[in-house]
């Protein structure tokens, strides 16, 4: 006599790790995908994994679990199925079947049986049991309703994952195109700043005063431009997983002075004095200097943009804890409070304005908390409205140097 759908189920032995250790029945062909040795979550969906693992706690915290639905893979597709199970002395034992009425035939015929594992699952059904025969339509209507959730909960797991997949591969096409498109416009920018230069320099006295303006603004907006376009070459870079640090062992002390000497110059327009207090013995760490020297640029010529005429910036070299601490502090504005957060997130912008006009992409502080994030440090700011803002950024010590900072302290 063929037996209906309902009756048909699943009966296994799994150790307390979830490893299935013993096969006792399958009248649904699902032992072929996890045999002896398996773990049982092999046995569900993918994406209700989860749900599994909920499962077997639920059966190691209170020794019996009750009719839980899970899906399934099958041949014809996605099949929820009734588990039940309950400790037994080889770990657990868990009952799979189509309905909640096929779990309890299934029992019952176990029951024939008469061992310890038919006890165990005897007594962890007996109160589904009961539960069903008072009041089977009610029951069966809340678990259709949980069926189907479960089924479109999955289906939504699974298109997310898609989703998801697709949105990754849009960005990498994105990151791809932006690194183009920034290469192939740095060079005619170049171009247009270097002319421009030229004639501002070399062509001076054949130019009207209105043609110098006309020259000096393209040069101003090459400039900018040209920045704008190697900020969203690193951006694109970063966002690709493709930033790559040259690592070699430098001073730092010797390149924080190379690059105040640089910036000297810029600061020198606004009247603007930048000091620099060097430590006393070089500070020896391996780290890009390309990159760091590109933060260094960045926060030196910050603190120049937004400082008032005629005030001072001081930078700092210090080694602490494992770490040398690069600081910069400035006399300007200072950042509001409710700014801070969006200091190092690309293309925010914040309400603090630079003191003589000039212009920011947006995206140099997102820069540099990458690179320096890159190189094992962190970067911060400290800022107090009308006294001034202190930007710094840690670089992780070489480990002798790391010792011997530690002997002189």
């Amino acid at each position: 006599m063929k037996s209906a759908p309902e009756d048909l189920g699943l009966a296994l032995v799994c150790d307390a790790r979830g490893i299935i250790v013993r096969l006792m029945r399958d009248d649904i062909n699902l032992a072929s995908r996890v045999p002896v040795g398996s773990p049982l979550a092999d046995l569900v969906d993918p994406a209700v994994r989860s749900k599994a693992a909920l499962f077997l706690n639920e059966l190691r915290l209170r020794q019996a679990a009750y009719d839980w639905e899970i899906t399934v893979p099958c041949e014809s597709g996605l099949l929820p199925l009734h588990f039940a199970g309950a400790c037994v002395e080889e770990g657990f034992l868990v009952v799979v079947a189509r309905t909640r009425q096929g779990l309890t035939r299934i029992n019952d015929e176990m029951m024939l049986i008469n061992n310890e594992q038919a006890n165990a699952l005897r007594a962890a059904l007996k109160d589904l049991s009961l539960r069903e025969r008072q009041n089977p339509t009610q029951d069966l209507g809340i678990y259709d309703n949980l069926s189907r959730v479960n089924n479109e909960l999955a289906n939504l797991q699974r298109e997310l994952a898609k989703k998801n997949a697709e949105l990754e591969k849009l960005n990498e096409q994105k990151n791809r195109f932006l690194g183009m498109a920034a290469h192939d416009l740095r060079n005619p920018l170049g171009v247009i700043m270097a002319y421009s230069e030229f004639l501002e320099t070399e062509a001076v006295e054949v130019l009207s005063e209105e043609q110098r303006e006309f020259v000096t603004t393209i040069r101003q907006t090459s400039e900018f431009m040209l920045r704008l376009v190697n900020d969203l070459l690193d951006v694109s870079t970063i966002d690709s997983g493709q930033l790559r640090l040259d690592l070699q062992p430098a001073d730092l002390a010797g390149l924080v002075a190379r690059n105040v000497h640089l910036n000297s110059t810029l600061a020198a327009k606004k009247e603007i004095a930048i000091g620099f207090e060097p430590p006393a013995s070089p500070v020896l760490l391996s780290f890009d200097t390309g990159k760091i020297e590109q933060v260094l640029n960045n926060l030196l010529g910050n603190a120049i943009k937004f400082s008032h005429r005629s005030t001072r910036v001081t930078v700092r070299l210090t080694s602490a804890d494992g770490f040398a601490t690069v600081a910069i502090k400035d006399q300007g504005q200072g950042i509001p409070e409710a700014d801070r957060p969006k200091l190092f997130q690309a293309f925010s912008k914040v309400s603090v304005r630079s003191t003589g006009g000039e212009q920011s992409t947006g995206l140099g502080l997102a820069i540099c908390r990458r690179m320096i994030e890159g190189h094992g440090g962190r970067i911060g700011v400290e800022s107090e409205v009308g006294k001034g803002s202190t930007f710094f950024f840690t670089l992780p010590l070489e480990a002798g140097h790391r010792d011997k900072s530690s002997r002189k302290k």
